[in-house]
C-alpha cells in the first residue's frame, strides 16, 4: 500500500505542535503514515524535543517557508506528499479520506487540500471558514492551512515549491490548476490566534491585500512586510 510522508514547516513552533502531531499517530494512521518530517528553519526553542518525543525526522535548513518545505519533500521517503502547517489539527476520519484518496488511481496527478476551519466558536470565525471553502470550491485557490496532499511523482512532475518566503502555496496550486484539485470531505482546523490579535475583518482583508499585490507582480519580500505587520 502507498504510504504518505506528512511535511510541516516549523520555525519555534513547540507551542503548536503539542496540539497537531498527536493526532497524526492515531491508531488508523498507523498503516498509512510513513513518516512525519518537520522541516525546521532555525527554531530556538523546543521544536526538535517535541519532533524527537514525536518520533518524527527533523530537517534543519534555511529560513522561509518556500525553501523549507522544499527541504521536506526532498527528505521525505513516502509515495505521497502531505503538507501541513504547525497550528493546524487534522480532526477525526481525517486518515480515511486520505487513504480513499491516494487509492484511486485516477489521483496520481491530481492533489487535494481540507476543509478549512478555525479553533474559535465565534460567528466571525465560522464566516472566515465558510467564506474559505466557498473561495475554494469556485477559484479552486487552497492556502497552505488547508493542508496539500500529493503524489511524490507528480509534485517532482510540477517542480515542487518555488523558493519563495511567502505564497509559495499559490504558486504552486495554481500550477495544480482548478480541475486538478479536489476538496478532501475531512477538516483540517487552524489556530485562530492570528485573527483573534490582527481583528477578524482586518486579517482577511490584509491576506486579501496580499494576495492582490501577488497576482499583479509585486515582489514577496515586498508583500512579506505587509503580511507581517
Amino acid at each position: 500500500m502507498a504510504k504518505v510522508s506528512i511535511v510541516i514547516p516549523t520555525l519555534n513552533a513547540a507551542a503548536w505542535l503539542r496540539r497537531s502531531l498527536p493526532p497524526l499517530a492515531d491508531f488508523g494512521a498507523l498503516d498509512l503514515i510513513r513518516e512525519a518530517i518537520l522541516a525546521d528553519g532555525g527554531s530556538t526553542d523546543e521544536t526538535a524535543a517535541i519532533a524527537e518525543a514525536a518520533g518524527a525526522r527533523l530537517v534543519r535548513g534555511e529560513t522561509g517557508r518556500g525553501l523549507q518545505l522544499a527541504a521536506g519533500a526532498a527528505a521525505a521517503r513516502g509515495d505521497w506528499l502531505l503538507f501541513l502547517h504547525a497550528d493546524t489539527v487534522l480532526q477525526p476520519g481525517w486518515d480515511t479520506v486520505v487513504r480513499g484518496f491516494i487509492e484511486s488511481p485516477a489521483n496520481a496527478g491530481r492533489a487535494a487540500y481540507f476543509r478549512f476551519a478555525l479553533d474559535d466558536a465565534r460567528i466571525a470565525a465560522r464566516r472566515i471558514a465558510w467564506l474559505t471553502n466557498l473561495r475554494c470550491r469556485v477559484l479552486g485557490l487552497p492556502y497552505g492551512d488547508q493542508g496539500l496532499l500529493i503524489a511524490r511523482d507528480f509534485f517532482n512532475e510540477l517542480g515542487g515549491y518555488a523558493p519563495l518566503p511567502l505564497m509559495e502555496d499559490v504558486d504552486l496550486v495554481r500550477r495544480i490548476g482548478r480541475r486538478r484539485l479536489a476538496m478532501l470531505d475531512a477538516v483540517a482546523v487552524t489556530s485562530a490566534a492570528r485573527y483573534r490579535r490582527d481583528g477578524f475583518w482586518l486579517r482577511p482583508l490584509r491576506n486579501q491585500l496580499c494576495l492582490a499585490l501577488w497576482f499583479l507582480g509585486v515582489p514577496p519580500r515586498a508583500i512579506m512586510r505587509i503580511y507581517e505587520r
